[in-house]
Parts: structure tokens; sequence; C-alpha cells
């Protein structure tokens, strides 16, 4: 195969940050080359260069043997690159067919000509081996994995070479990742190059054919083997030092008995999503929820902060009953989240660092009415230092944060105030492996300062290797609950596919 993409010594500069410093890239033709790092390697630098969302100082640029330097990303799309971020830019309340046209819709004096885009998108959709899908639908009202089906189409109405990929997996259950990879496999066979961006090392043996390593926003790796070469050597590459999913020391078996319960969940059911799940959660105890999605995980921890209110049973937290679809009392009594979706739901992106991890606790620092800023900054910072949050400065915008210090932004929101229970939902979700190990030591200090934790995770190795304890979730119900360490993956798994509590 012939080099599609050929990137040499790219350089991009911002103010008090090289976030590249000469990298190199190539892509051939119908090839998924993955591209990998840490958050903070340069990853999301290098494609929005590519994708035309940022010019870069230095190096070169081949696209097709000739020499591009895109302007914008209207320039790169029609150049045949198109990308598909992690966030897709879908707008809900249009169709199928204008979501996949939209920019470029086929008109004639002005007016749309709807049956033949209708037509043409039923065309793209089919290609994916989507046909079935209506052009003609709200794309609001598709699941996540429609989505993505409805953002690779819009790709392919731009006649795209190159396809850049950020996290596609993220939002997707286990049979929709298989479908994924077909469609993948589809158009590399069709002579389309892939970009492949994941944090799932697992990912990149089943789908990948090369990989590119970047680390500190330089080339640590240009082009080797997805499947032959070693996992070890891919983490050394994006570490600089050896490094595995190691999970902090755990007290031992039976450490949290006779602790004060600070969660107890009685006879708790959510129509269409979970039925009489009970359970608690120790003062300094992690529980762990594993199961697929759809199994009711993440349903659970919003029922139990609030955001959802159930048909029946009861929450007590810290011996006091909490109201059902009160997040106000649960936050009162001491509860905290950090949701799945932190950008979206837990911060707010164009305020500063020590704004959003303060925001949870402005009463603390108010008198009569006014908020004295010096304690509030003072606060941020101490947390900012407590949690090692990089860089160091409470008055960054957050959005200019990697997602792993993003994530302990959450984090210590609650810790503003007196938090009794932490409620954490897939808490590395887009997080790479370096920056796990970081969050995995914050969760396990707060735990052993006594907060009580209760944790859902796609990965079975995160849940089995942080929690103490482990509930098993299939279709709503608990089908198993122990110590962590009478779990390993492979049967954690059966129980979890095949709903046989071993």
């Amino acid at each position: 195969m012939s080099d599609l993409l050929v990137m040499r010594g790219i350089v991009k500069q911002f103010p008090g940050v090289r976030a590249l410093d000469g990298v190199d890239l190539d892509v051939r033709a119908g090839e998924v080359h993955c591209l990998l790092g840490q958050n903070g390697a340069g990853k999301s630098t290098l494609i929005k260069i590519l994708a035309g969302a940022h010019r870069p100082d230095g190096g070169t640029m081949t696209f097709g043997g000739e020499p591009v330097r895109f302007a914008n990303p209207v320039a790169a799309i029609k150049a045949g690159i198109s990308t598909i971020y992690q966030e897709l830019d879908l707008v809900d309340g249009l169709t199928v067919a204008e979501n996949i046209f939209l920019g470029h819709e086929q008109a004639t004096l002005g007016f749309t000509r709807r049956g033949e885009m209708n037509a043409a998108a039923s065309a793209l959709l089919g290609r994916l081996g989507h046909g079935e899908m209506p052009p003609t639908a709200e794309v609001g009202a598709l699941p996540a994995a429609g989505k993505q089906i409805v953002s690779m189409a819009r790709a392919l109405s731009h006649q795209a070479r190159l396809i850049i990929m950020d996290e596609p997996s993220a939002a997707l259950a286990h049979d929709e990742v298989g479908n994924l990879f077909r469609i993948i496999r589809d158009l590399t066979a069709q002579g389309v190059a892939v970009v492949y961006i994941s944090h799932r090392l697992e990912e990149i043996r089943e789908i990948g054919d090369r990989v590119t390593v970047l680390k500190d926003g330089r080339t640590a790796a240009v082009g080797l083997p997805a499947r032959d070469t070693p996992t070890s050597s891919i983490v050394s590459l994006m570490t600089g030092r050896e490094v595995e999913y190691v999970f902090p020391p755990r007290p031992g078996p039976g450490s949290h008995d006779g602790r004060p319960e600070v969660l107890k969940v009685e006879g708790l059911s959510l129509p269409g999503h979970f039925t009489d799940v009970s359970f608690t959660v120790r003062e300094g105890e992690i529980v762990g929820l594993a199961g697929l999605v759809g199994s009711g995980r993440s349903e659970i921890v919003e029922t139990v902060y609030g955001a959802r209110r159930p048909s029946r049973g009861q929450i007590v937290l810290a011996g006091e009953p909490v109201p059902p679809g009160s997040t106000t009392k649960a936050v009162r009594l001491g509860m905290g989240l950090a949701p799945e979706e932190r950008k979206s739901q837990a911060l707010l992106m164009n305020e500063t660092v020590g704004g959003n991890i303060t925001i949870a606790g402005l009463s603390k620092y108010a008198r009569f009415g006014w908020v004295d800023r010096r304690k509030e900054r003072e606060a941020a910072a101490d947390l900012v230092r407590a949690l090692d949050i990089r860089p160091p400065d409470p008055r960054r915008p957050v959005r200019t944060l990697s997602g792993g210090n993003q994530q302990k932004a959450v984090f210590a929101r609650w810790l503003v105030r007196d938090r009794r229970l932490l409620l954490l939902d897939e808490p590395t979700r887009g997080v790479d492996v370096g920056a796990r190990a970081e969050l995995y030591a914050v969760i396990r200090r707060l735990a052993d300062e006594g907060v009580a934790v209760l944790l859902v995770s796609s990965e079975v190795p995160e849940v089995l290797g942080l929690a103490d304890r482990v509930l098993v979730l299939r279709e709503g119900k608990v089908i198993h609950e122990s110590d962590a360490r009478e779990l390993d993956e492979s049967r954690a798994l059966d129980m979890i596919m095949e709903g046989s509590a071993l």
C-alpha cells in the first residue's frame, strides 16, 4: 500500500507550551493507523492540524502525493479528510439525511431536493451496512451507535479518503463495537484510510494495522505493527517508563466489617432499568458495580444521587433517608457524583479550574451573601496541590487540561465540602494509562480517609483491581456479590455475559 498521508517534523506552539515538537506520521491508503499517547502527548493537536482547525508552525505535510497546508476545516474536508470527534457534532433536531449533507445540501435555486438527498443518504448508509436506517428519522432519537453511523455517512458524503476517529468506541456497548469494526474493515477494503485513536489497547490489537506513539509532543515510534508489538513496549513508549495497570494497595478482606454503613439501599427498582436492588457501602469502602452497558449500573448510581426517581425502595445515607428524586437533599447529606460525561454533565468548560472546584461549596466562603474570594482561591489552590492537578494553576481554563486532570478537578469539587459518599461513573473513561494510575491512587486515598465510594466501570479489571467488594449486574438484577479478591476477570465476565452466578 502506498502512503496517502505523510507528515514530517510538525511543530505547533501555543503561548507557553510547545504542543508538537517535530512529529512524524505516515498513513497508507486502506489501512487502520492507530495513534496512541497519554493525554497531553499531542494527539488532539495533531488531528486538529490534519482537520484544518490548527495551522502548524513548522514541518511539511503531503496528502495524495501533493503538498498541503489547510487554512480551515472546509479545506481539509474538500481535500478528502473527515474527522469524527468523540463528542459527535450532529444536530439532534435535524433528520439523518439533513445531518449527512449538512453544509452541502443538494438544492436548486435555494430549494432543497429532499427526495434526492434522502435517496443519496440511503445509498451511503447502505454502503455502511445500515441501509435500513430511515433517512427521515430524527437524529436526536437515535442511540449512540446510530449517531456514529450518521457521522460516518457524513464523512463519506464528502468523498473522504482519510477518516479520523477519535475514541469512537467510548460510548458503545460490546456488540456495537463489533459492528463498528466491521464497518471500518469494509471502508479500508474500499481503499479508505482510518486514523484510529483509542485508550483501549485491546482494541488496537483487534482493528489496527500499524501504530504511531506520541509522547510529550514528540514521536516515540512510527508505524509499529499493531498485532505484533508487545503491550509492555507500547506502554513503555507512551510513558517513558515500564508501567502496568497497577492498582494501589487495598486493605485486607474483612477490613471494613463493623465500620458504619454510609449508604444503605433496600429494594430499589426503576422500571425498564433495574429491579429489587439492595446493597450497602461502609465507611472507607469501595464497592464496584460490574456489568454490561444496559445492565442498570449507571441508572442505579443516578437513582441513588436523586437524578432519577425509583418506583419503589429506600435509600439511606448516614442513617437518614434520602427523599426519592432529590439531588439537593443528597448533596446536603454528603453525597457527590462524578458522572460519566464529565464535559457535558460535570464541568463548566469555559470556567477556570478553581471555579469548577469551588462551585459546589460557595456557601462555605460566603458571609451575609458575599463570597470571600481570597478564601475561595486558597481552597482551590490547596486542592489543586493535594490532587496534583497539572498544570498547578487554578486560574487556568479547565478546558485546557488533559482528560485525567479534568477528572481530578471533578473529584476535587466534592472535597470542598465534607463528603461521606462519592459516586463514580466511568471515572477513567477517555483517560490514558499513566493518568489512570494517578486517578486510582486518588480514589484509594479518599477511601483511606473514610470516604465511601460507589464505582461503576465498563472495564472489569478496573472494578476488580480497585474495589473492595463487587456486585455483578445482569439485566437489571444483582446476580453475585463478593469480596473483589474472590473473582478473576474470566469468572466475572462469565457471570456478566451468561448470568450464571458461579
